[in-house]
């Protein structure tokens, strides 16, 4: 018998069933789930917050939830959360996001780590969690996140979060911690294209891409087919200006790569940046390679967008969820409750009817339940 389509994002969640959680035998797991999902859009980013909050919100919630006990304390909240195995949480979250995200041919999707500062576990001997997330820059949305093992870095944490989503047709952006052969090869792999910073971590590519721009730049590009494009912007007292060239030519590329360890490697780009202020100027190179035969001018529109998961995640939940603040630290619940947040962050990114701020929105989520309703089930 077939299944009914799952049309909310509670849907995406009902199925969940973690032996661990014993506590859930009073409380239904998609109801603590709700509840704190609704919590942490409104503002919530403690376990006690968040059952303040269900309280307060009793009436509203029992008019789609069965809490056949009432609103759970915060000890079960914490409880339940820590127990929670991330993984299936992570999986239902991203079988909801690509269940609403519709991404475009050429979307870039960026990939980039941050810390949860204040989840370190001193009295644990457990150091703060790292997270790495995959964002859509086009949908403002994100598709997913892993948590780095202890001891690890996002060099291993990057192929299991790009095994967990469908990115076919997509550019993928990665700063250079990322620039790896077996990432690259498994970006193409899944259908989609690279663009990926080098820095010294990949020390002969960087000196032969630094070298091959270098010597044709000395010599006119005589000879050296390739494609350029700028963009200037002004404002905040100062100008950037973005130069970027790409070179395509299979013998130049042969001579980075001549070995063909590089999936499908069809470019390399190099971009400087001069920011011009009262103080005076500055300019810096960076290298990057791609499996994107494009213009110049579409591979530095990917470059420019990787920097909004910067400015519209991880400035977001810096400021505005105050991530970094968040003491939450017993087992899963670090992980968890940043999924909790990512969750939120996306609901509130893409609700347009209000035209204010993320704070602004997460005010009136508190204030108007018709709003937060909105916001939940769209």
């Amino acid at each position: 018998m077939a299944q009914p389509p799952k049309t909310t994002i509670l849907d995406h969640f009902a199925d969940l069933d973690d032996p661990r959680v014993e506590r859930t035998r009073r409380h239904k797991l998609v109801d603590i789930i709700a509840i704190a999902i609704c919590a942490t859009i409104c503002g919530a980013d403690s376990w006690v917050h968040i059952e303040l909050f269900g309280k307060s919100k009793l009436a509203w919630f029992q008019t789609f939830l069965e809490l056949p006990h009432g609103i759970p304390s915060h000890d079960t909240f914490g409880d339940v959360f820590a127990r929670l195995d991330p993984v299936q949480l992570q999986n239902s979250f991203v079988s909801w996001t690509q269940a609403i995200a519709e991404l475009l041919p050429g979307e870039v999707v960026a990939i980039d780590g941050k810390t949860a500062r204040r989840s370190y576990d001193p009295a644990g001997n457990k150091g703060a969690i790292h997270l790495v997330s995959a964002w859509a820059t086009q949908n403002n949305l994100t598709l997913g996140q892993v948590k780095t093992e202890e001891k690890s870095n996002e060099i291993t944490a990057i192929p299991q979060l790009l095994e967990m989503l469908d990115l076919n047709g997509c550019i993928v952006t990665i700063d250079a911690m990322g620039c790896q052969r077996e990432i690259a090869q498994q970006i193409t792999a899944g259908g989609a294209d690279y663009v990926l910073a080098v820095k010294e971590n990949q020390g002969r590519l960087h000196e032969g891409i630094r070298d091959l721009f270098q010597g044709a730049e000395a010599w006119g590009f005589d000879g050296v087919p390739y494609d350029y494009a700028r963009t200037v912007d002004k404002g905040h007292g100062r100008v950037e200006r973005r130069e970027c060239w790409t070179i395509t030519a299979t013998d130049c590329l042969d001579y980075l790569d001549p070995q063909g360890q590089w999936s499908q490697l069809k470019a390399a780009v190099r971009v400087v940046g001069h920011r011009q202020t009262g103080a005076g100027g500055i300019s810096q190179p960076r290298y990057y390679i791609s499996s994107l035969p494009a213009p110049a001018e579409q591979l530095l529109a990917a470059i420019r967008s990787h920097w909004s998961i910067e400015n519209s995640l991880h400035w977001t939940l810096d400021v505005t969820f105050r991530e970094d603040q968040c003491r939450v630290r017993k087992d899963h619940g670090p992980q968890n409750l940043a999924t909790l947040r990512q969750i939120g962050h996306n609901r509130l990114k893409n609700e347009s009817t209000l035209k204010v701020g993320i704070q602004g929105k997460r005010l009136n989520a508190g204030w108007d339940e018709d709003y937060l309703r909105k916001v939940l089930l769209g």
